[in-house]
Formats: structure tokens, sequence, C-alpha cells
């Protein structure tokens, strides 16, 4: 179980507090205002923003460690790719930051090439790659690092809806395979429904418990309503 308790950030003006859980291998989608900290949310969980309060994956306190240590992978919108690298050394970094890789790694490297559909661009660099591969590399990496939380900041906003399905496809394949924990910032309620049984919204300054997806967007309370453009 993830657990923020009595989670409080402050960033100038801005202040935000969870007090929520989420079950191991969950799928939660965050949702919210433009600006209302989804992704400082998201930022406080992976080591990036300071806070006050704990943080506990499976009843032990993460905040005191250093992002790298930290049970989880984060996809941003850039998807974490060096522009200098190959394909090949960008999934690899996953599994070891100075590239020393033993025979068993790099086939482990081209099997996660193979299974996100990318055999044949490894040696390609990030500018050489569409959107849709761009993205499959960051999973593919994700995939080679296997930690049990998986955190999502809007990776795929700026694909069309047909290959968004089919990177929402992947990220629930693995991490069906790897039962890990999903937190997927989003904006969109499509993919809230499509992916998340549950939903955090994220508004006025604080992070909701997670709550059924579908019962939030069916009738959402004022604010999210607000952000969806209902009345």
């Amino acid at each position: 179980m993830l657990e923020l308790d009595s989670v409080a950030i402050r960033l100038g003006d801005f202040r935000l507090q969870a007090d929520l859980s989420i079950a191991a291998g969950a799928r939660v989608a965050v949702m919210g205002p433009s600006g209302g900290g989804k992704s400082t949310l998201a930022g406080a969980v992976a080591g990036f923003v300071l806070h006050q309060g704990a943080i506990r994956w499976q009843g032990a306190r993460i905040d005191a460690l250093p992002p790298a240590k930290r049970p989880l992978s984060i996809l941003f919108q850039d998807h974490n790719l060096l522009p200098h690298l190959s394909v090949f050394d960008n999934v690899a970094l996953g599994i070891d930051p100075n590239l020393r890789l033993s025979a068993d790694q790099r086939a482990a490297v081209r099997d996660a090439l193979v299974r996100t559909g990318l055999a044949g661009l490894e040696d390609r660099r990030p500018a050489q790659l569409s959107g849709g591969q761009i993205g499959r590399a960051g999973l593919a990496r994700i995939l080679l690092r296997a930690r049990p939380i998986l955190i999502l900041d809007e990776p795929f906003a700026a694909l069309g809806p047909a290959l968004k399905d089919a990177m929402l496809d992947l990220v629930e394949t693995i991490a069906a395979e790897q039962g890990a924990l999903v937190l997927m910032i989003t904006h969109d309620p499509a993919d809230a429904r499509r992916l998340c049984p549950q939903t955090v919204i994220v508004a006025e300054g604080r992070a909701s418990p997670p709550a059924d997806t579908a019962a939030l967007l069916n009738d959402p309370p004022p604010a999210l309503a607000a952000y969806l453009g209902r009345r």
C-alpha cells in the first residue's frame, strides 16, 4: 500500500494537503484543474518535491530516500529519453545508468524492445522516432526496471486517440504482469475511464482519497464539474 500521511506541500503561496492510501496493484487516475497540484503531488511521491508528513510504501517510509532509490518509475511527457543516446542505450539505462551490461542484461534489453514493438530501431536516436515510438521506448525502460509503483505524468497527451489507446493497452499489460500500482496524471476523463477504476481529485488545495472513477465522472463534485465544463 502507498500511504500519504498528513502530507503538506508549500511552494510560495501554493498549498496542498494529502491524506490518502492506495492499494498495491491499483490503477488510479489523478485529475483536477490546471495548476491544482497534480504533478506536484506526484513529484512528492517521486522525491522531487519537498513536503511535511510521511510517505510510506508497504508500511516503510520512503520519503527520506533519494528519487533513484524509491520503489517507482516515472514517465513524463518527454519520456525521459536522452537525445544523444540510441534507443538501445536509453532503454538500457533502466538496468544500469553506467551502461555496463552483461550479455544477459543486453538480451533483456533486446527482449524489452521486441515486446514494445521497437525491434530494428535499436540504433536510432530519439529525434528519429515518432511520438508513439518514443512512448514505447519509455515503456520499455519501465518494463526493465520492474518497480512496484508506476507514475505517468501525461506522457501520451500529445498522441492521437488510436495511438494513445495502444499506449494505454501497453501500460495495462505491463502493470498487470508486474503487479504495479499505476498513478496516472491525466486531463482526459476518457483516459481515466479507460485505464483507472479509481481517481484522486486534486483541487482547492487538497488531494482527495481515491474514489470510483465512473461515479466521480457521472456525478462530479463542484471543482471537478467546473474543470470538466459541466454545470
